[in-house]
């Protein structure tokens, strides 16, 4: 997938668990986990916009570009 998510490089910086995160940015640590782990497909730039504030930091310290191939949309089965 060409953007990741480093969001656990900053949790270390940051010395901050996950779960203190969800709370105080407002979303379950399951939705977090997903988050962390790149499997969402998008994410709301108000929690996005919280994250950051927790975190004190900007979203390109969260997300990265990198080349390679795009995963298949869930879609492009469809005939």
């Amino acid at each position: 997938m060409p953007i990741v998510v480093t969001l656990d490089v900053m949790l270390a910086r940051r010395k901050m668990r996950s779960r203190e995160l969800a709370e105080r940015v407002g979303i379950t640590e399951a939705n977090l986990s997903l988050l962390k782990s790149g499997k969402v497909r998008g994410v709301r730039f108000d929690t996005l916009s919280r994250i950051c504030e927790v975190l004190q930091c900007q979203p390109g310290d969260l997300l990265a570009w990198e080349a390679g191939p795009e995963p298949p949309a869930a879609n492009d089965d469809a005939p």
